[in-house]
C-alpha cells in the first residue's frame, strides 16, 4: 500500500513538473484530400467521461513538453485506436503522452482524420496523410521544441498501430505537400496490439471496411497490409500483443515481427497469454510502459 502511495505522489510531482500542453492544427494551410462536409466533428462520453472522437475532420496534434531539465531529447507521436470509426483519445492518448513526458519524451497525440466518403476525395489515404504531416511538421519544428530529429518515432494502438506501421512502411510514397523534402520516416515504431494486415485471413473487418471500403481492390489490400512492404529501411520496432486478442488477431503482431526480423531490423516483442484486445489500458500506465522505455535505452532512443 505505501509503494502504491508513493507511485501515485512521484506519478503527482512530475506530472505537476510538465511544461504546459498546446494543441496546434497539423496543416497551415488547406487539408489535402479534404472536401466540404455536412458531418459534425463530436467527442465521445464513455461512462460520464470525455474518452475520444468521431467524425475528425481538423486534424491536430497536442503537445505534452518534458520539463526542461528532464528532456531526453526524444519525441513520440502517438494515433490512438478505434477501429478507423472512432480515437480513443483519452486512454490511448492522453494517459499515454503524460507518461512519456514523465520520463523526458516529448510526446504528441495525434488527433488524424477518420476515413469518410463525405470529408475526403480518398478516404484510404487521409489518415495516413496526416501520419505523414506529423512527423514532417515534428521534424521542422524539432530545434523549437528541443527534439533531436533523428529521435522521432510513431506509435500506434489497434487500428491506430496499422497508421503507424503504415507510416513505417510507405513514408517513400509521399501523399502530403513537401516542398522542403523533409523526411517523413519516422526513426522507430511502437505498436501495442496493432492491425497490420488488410488480408482475408488477418484483418478486422470493420476497420477494413471504414478504411477502404466494402469492396476493395486487391491492389488496395496489397498496398494497405503493411506486412507486405518491410524491407531494410524499416525503422526499428516493439510490438506487444495478447494471443487471446480476439478483435485484432495476434498474428497481425507475429507476420509483421517475422518480416522485420528477415529484413535484420531491430526488432522486440511481447506476447502474453491473456488480456484480450486493449489488455494495457487494464494495467497502471507505468508498469506495462517499462519494457518499452528499456527497448528505447537499448536502442539509444533515450539515457
Amino acid at each position: 500500500m505505501i509503494k502504491i502511495y508513493l507511485l501515485f505522489l512521484l506519478t503527482v510531482i512530475a506530472i505537476s513538473k510538465l511544461s504546459s500542453q498546446d494543441v496546434i492544427p497539423l496543416y497551415l494551410d488547406s487539408i489535402p484530400n479534404s472536401i466540404k462536409s455536412p458531418l459534425n466533428e463530436d467527442t465521445l462520453i464513455w461512462d460520464g467521461q470525455f474518452g475520444g472522437y468521431k467524425n475528425v475532420s481538423n486534424p491536430t496534434l497536442a503537445i505534452y513538453l518534458p520539463g526542461k531539465e528532464n528532456s531526453n531529447r526524444s519525441a513520440i507521436i502517438i494515433c490512438p485506436g478505434g477501429g478507423y470509426a472512432v480515437e480513443a483519445y483519452q486512454d490511448e492518448g492522453v494517459k499515454i503522452a503524460r507518461n512519456f513526458a514523465i520520463h523526458g519524451t516529448t510526446a504528441f497525440i495525434l488527433k488524424y482524420r477518420l476515413p469518410s466518403d463525405s470529408m475526403m476525395k480518398n478516404k484510404a489515404i487521409g489518415p495516413l496523410q496526416d501520419a505523414q504531416q506529423s512527423i514532417k511538421l515534428v521534424r521542422e519544428r524539432s530545434a523549437e521544441w528541443n527534439i533531436d530529429p533523428k529521435k522521432i518515432g510513431i506509435m500506434g494502438f489497434s487500428a491506430g498501430g496499422h497508421l503507424a506501421s503504415s507510416a513505417g512502411t510507405h513514408f517513400n510514397t509521399c501523399l502530403i505537400p513537401n516542398t522542403k523534402n523533409t523526411s517523413t520516416r519516422p526513426d522507430f515504431m511502437i505498436l501495442i496490439y496493432p492491425l497490420i494486415s488488410m488480408s482475408d485471413q488477418l484483418t478486422h473487418t470493420s476497420s477494413r471496411r471504414y478504411l477502404l471500403g466494402k469492396n476493395p481492390s486487391a491492389d488496395m489490400i496489397d498496398f494497405f497490409s503493411n506486412e507486405l512492404h518491410v524491407n531494410d529501411q524499416t525503422p526499428p520496432t516493439y510490438l506487444t500483443h495478447t494471443g487471446d486478442d480476439q478483435t485484432v488477431d495476434v498474428n497481425n503482431s507475429i507476420v509483421f515481427y517475422q518480416a522485420l526480423i528477415r529484413n535484420k531490423i531491430p526488432a522486440e516483442m511481447h506476447l502474453y497469454p491473456k488480456g484480450d484486445h486493449g489488455f494495457v489500458l487494464s494495467i497502471p500506465t507505468e508498469e506495462w510502459m517499462q519494457p518499452l522505455f528499456k527497448w528505447m535505452k537499448g536502442n539509444y532512443l533515450i539515457k
